[in-house]
């Protein structure tokens, strides 16, 4: 990607001081006035988002009207739960631990995960590792399959492809850890009259990249408006500690190391970033590949995924539907 792109450019060119001001009083606002509650609770991952989410909500609350959860399970990385700490002991804040994995193995999570694979890998168990791969858009205009990468005891790679309601099972299995994790947050908000902060950047919120009633159930969501870019910019205005400056993107979910563009974005965060705005700006699939140094026939292929990942955050984001409108009740 060419680094000189005006996409960039226009992406950084914003006041940080000013939308951090922002934000704070919208926090103020919203929390205080529009919930009636006293502060707020956030999953600490380690990463830039939740890490700005949380320096946001210290300069809106200080640090006593912020409580920030860890919540490992069987296969978080170890550096997820390090790089937490961290940034609450920067912060100030209070931390606590709540070690998920039980819940999940009481709910039959890693169970219903190993029962999916072994559809496919029948030796799959104890001491294997997997996480699912999606090839890009922009390699290909094939069809994209999702593909299952296992990893065995031995260190010997398989891949294959998951028929359908194998995978479906294997997703919604997974799904239980985003769920369990939002319920202790709102159980720590309910006691503490706190409410449940939402860290989701506009890149995740607009794609769906996210669980309903999961990581994607909150009270307030005060960075989905900015681009991932845009995140990373603040978490060095907020001068966040170099590391979680410097990490790059995860998912944190499946037992081997896994990129968000293996998962589910056809491009890293920045270039995504970038088409994404050019997308919202209507420009044309070739003049956004001349800024971005990629062939007009990849960024058509990015911009179908932009639109069909949209249809698919529709049922993300819907609220509850109801047959008729409740007089009194605000939609």
């Amino acid at each position: 990607m060419k680094g000189d792109s005006r996409l960039i450019n226009e992406l950084l060119a914003f006041d940080r001081g000013a939308v951090v001001e922002g934000i704070c009083h919208g926090l103020r606002q919203q929390v205080h006035r529009s919930l009636h509650r006293k502060g707020v609770v956030l999953g600490l991952s380690g990463g830039i988002d939740s890490s700005v989410c949380a320096a946001l909500a210290v300069r809106a609350f200080g640090p006593r009207g912020v409580l920030g959860l860890l919540m490992p399970e069987a296969h978080s990385d170890r550096e997820s739960e390090r790089l937490g700490r961290l940034m609450a002991e920067k912060l100030g804040i209070e931390c606590l631990l709540e070690t998920i994995t039980p819940a999940l193995e009481g709910l039959g999570c890693y169970r219903r995960q190993e029962e999916a694979i072994r559809q496919a890998i029948p030796a799959y168990g104890p001491g294997w590792r997997s996480k699912i791969v999606l090839p890009s858009v922009v390699e290909s205009e094939a069809y994209r399959f999702n593909t299952l990468v296992a990893l065995s005891p031995e260190g010997e790679e398989f891949r294959c492809r998951l028929a359908p309601k194998a995978y479906l099972a294997l997703v919604a299995a997974t799904n239980f850890k985003q769920r369990v994790r939002k319920t202790f947050e709102y159980y720590h908000a309910d006691r503490l009259a706190f409410a449940v902060l939402g860290t989701p950047n506009r890149l995740e919120y607009d794609q769906g990249f996210f669980v309903k009633n999961g990581d994607g159930a909150a009270d307030l969501k005060p960075i989905a408006h900015l681009y991932k870019t845009q995140v990373y910019a603040l978490g060095k205005y907020l001068e966040l500690p170099e590391e979680i400056q410097g990490r790059a993107p995860t998912t944190d979910t499946y037992s081997l190391p896994q990129s968000q563009e293996e998962f589910y974005f056809p491009l890293s965060y920045q270039p995504m970033d970038c088409c994404l705005l050019a997308y919202n700006r209507g420009l044309a699939p070739e003049e956004t590949a001349a800024e971005m140094g990629l062939a007009t026939e990849q960024v058509e292929r990015v911009y179908r995924d932009i639109e069909a990942k949209r249809r698919v955050a529709r049922y993300h984001h819907e609220a509850p539907l109801l047959i008729e409108a409740l007089d009194g009740i605000h939609a």
